[in-house]
C-alpha cells in the first residue's frame, strides 16, 4: 500500500484553551493568551466587555464544545478548526459588505455621478452587505462549519500549529 499523503484533506489550524465550566453536556472553554494579545494597538478595545482587561477579553471570547471527551474544570486541550473554514468566515466579514458598498456606490456613481448620492448609496450598500453577511454566518454557523473542534488533551507546555489529517491511498 502507498502512503502518499491526500492535499485534498483540510489543514487543521489548532489553538489551546482551557476548560472553565462544565455544564451538562457542555465544556465551556476560554481560549490560551497567546505573546501577541494585548501588544497590539487595539488592544484596549479587544473584547466585548469594553474594560479592555485580560480576564474581561478571555471572557468575551468563551465558547462551548459538546463534551464527548469527559472535560473537566482546569484542563488544558487543543482544539482546532478547518482553515477553509475560516477563510470562509473572513469572506463572510469583509468581503461581503466591502463588495456590497464599493458595487452600490460604483452604480450610483455611473448612474447620477453626484457624490452625495454615491455616498447614500455605499452606506444602503453596506447595510445590505452586513445583512447579506449575517445570514451567511448563520447558515455557516447552522452547519457548524464555524465551531471548534476538540482535537486532544494536553499540558500546560504544549504548542500548536497547522496538521493535515493524512489518508492511506486506497482507503
Amino acid at each position: 500500500m502507498d502512503d502518499t499523503l491526500d492535499f485534498s484533506a483540510p489543514a487543521m489550524v489548532e489553538g489551546i484553551a482551557h476548560v472553565v465550566a462544565v455544564d451538562g453536556n457542555l465544556a465551556w472553554l476560554e481560549p490560551e493568551q497567546t505573546t501577541s494579545c494585548g501588544s497590539c494597538a487595539s488592544s484596549g478595545a479587544c473584547g466585548a466587555k469594553g474594560i479592555g482587561t485580560t480576564a474581561s477579553r478571555l471572557e468575551a471570547r468563551r465558547f462551548s464544545l459538546e463534551n464527548e471527551a469527559g472535560l473537566t474544570v482546569g484542563e488544558t486541550v487543543v482544539v482546532g478548526i478547518r482553515e477553509n473554514a475560516l477563510v470562509k468566515a473572513s469572506l463572510t466579514a469583509y468581503a461581503i459588505p466591502l463588495t456590497a458598498a464599493l458595487g452600490c456606490g460604483a452604480l450610483a456613481q455611473w448612474a447620477d455621478g453626484r457624490d452625495i448620492i454615491t455616498m447614500a448609496a455605499m452606506v444602503g450598500g453596506l447595510a445590505l452587505g452586513l445583512g447579506l453577511a449575517r445570514l451567511n454566518a448563520g447558515r455557516l454557523s447552522a452547519r457548524g462549519e464555524l465551531a471548534p473542534r476538540f482535537l486532544r488533551r494536553t499540558n500546560e507546555t504544549a504548542t500548536c500549529h497547522t496538521i493535515t489529517f493524512n489518508k492511506k491511498a486506497g482507503e
